[in-house]
């Protein structure tokens, strides 16, 4: 199935019970949402605004126009915050989702009606495709309290109900030009996604499989048996760039989330890193790692599994707009925060477009192969 681009996500189209919706694709988060019918659009302190300023796209779920939908339990309630800020809550419900030809029965998801969610007028839910111990669906006590109720996300309900013979899917995310990505041009085939096979993309023959990193408590990574799994975490062996071998890191857990524009290294890494960019990266007030849009980027390289995966240039400089609307391009790869355990890095799409990523849950392993140029 072909994915399409709108500023920097990636969306692909699902169907829940009989209504078709566009989606962002999220390997970093669990849950499919889409947009309640009857939602309220709230700012950071969870005062109503518009609903314009949301953005979502046009379609918004309405249970009464599906055949199969299911209310859950009044006291079941959706609640999920992302790493952006933005949150949303509000009923869950079952239905029949159909995504790239895979069709679920009885698949749980959120029916959020109080957003706060920037959707660049375009986006009408997410996709989450990471493990059940990350979902977002909690029960209500009497008190208020809120208690996880984790659910078996799409992919697992899949495999569960023999709808997927390989237990797999696969991603392959484009480019966009720099035109693309400040003027938030939607480009509607932008990459692949596919079950249970590869993804038609010429690749080279650097490849290699590793397995996915549990957690332990305080969600610190853990490679004993009785690991939990939330993410799509690997190990990094190390990056590569000029000057890089005078840096060790001590904690290189990096998820790989194709919900994430950047990628968010340890601080030295970024900071060695953005230094090479000619002129030189900066920091903006939001420590964010800003560059001249005409500017050089430096070669970056991710060793895993003893394999040296290469990032294009090109993937190092986006482009975007501040606050008051004025052209700004920022650094591909930003400060994660310092190397000490139980922090996690990420990979994001700055990486994976370079990639193709085969993610394998049920026997906790990933793919990657280098994709040719392009």
């Amino acid at each position: 199935m072909a994915l399409r681009l709108i500023l920097n996500r990636y969306l692909i189209n699902v169907t829940v019970g009989g209504q078709l919706f566009q989606v962002i694709l999220d390997t970093g988060s669990s849950d499919l949402w889409i947009t309640n019918s009857n939602f309220s659009c709230v700012d950071a302190n969870r005062t109503v605004v518009p609903p314009e300023t949301c953005q979502f796209g046009p379609a918004k779920f309405n249970s009464s126009a599906s055949t199969t939908f299911e209310p859950a339990s009044p006291n079941a309630t959706f609640f999920v915050q992302y790493g952006s800020g933005e949150f949303l809550r509000g009923p869950v419900g079952f239905d029949t989702v159909e995504i790239a030809g895979v069709s679920v029965t009885q698949q749980k998801f959120g029916i959020p009606d109080l957003n706060h969610f920037l959707g660049d007028e375009v986006p009408e839910g997410v996709l989450g495709l990471a493990y059940p111990g990350l979902t977002s669906v909690y029960t209500v006590a009497e008190n208020g309290s809120l208690t996880q109720s984790p659910y078996m996300p799409f992919f697992f309900n899949a495999v569960e109900q023999n709808q997927i013979t390989e237990p797999s899917f696969s991603i392959s995310l484009d480019r966009a030009s720099l035109e693309q990505e400040e003027n938030d041009l939607f480009d509607p085939k932008l990459g692949f996604f596919a079950f249970g096979t590869s993804v038609p993309v010429p690749v080279l023959n650097t490849s290699v499989t590793v397995p996915i990193q549990g957690y332990g408590d305080g969600f610190i990574p853990s490679n004993a048996s009785d690991a939990r799994f939330f993410w799509y975490t690997i190990d990094i062996d190390s990056y590569i760039f000029p000057g890089s071998e005078a840096l060790v890191t001590k904690s290189n857990k990096t998820i790989l989330d194709t919900g994430a524009p950047t990628n968010e290294v340890p601080s030295r890494v970024a900071a060695a890193f953005n230094a090479l960019f000619i002129p030189p990266a900066t920091l903006n007030e939001n420590s964010r790692y800003v560059v001249e849009c005409n500017a050089t980027a430096p070669t970056f390289t991710v060793v895993i599994g003893g394999k040296e995966f290469t990032v294009d240039p090109r993937d190092q400089i986006i482009a975007g707009k501040d606050a008051d609307g004025n052209k700004v391009c920022y650094s591909g790869t930003q400060d994660g925060g310092p190397d000490v355990p139980g922090n996690n890095f990420i990979l994001g799409n700055v990486f994976l477009h370079n990639v193709v990523t085969t993610f394998n849950p049920i026997d906790r392993t990933i793919t990657l192969t280098q994709r040719a140029p392009y």
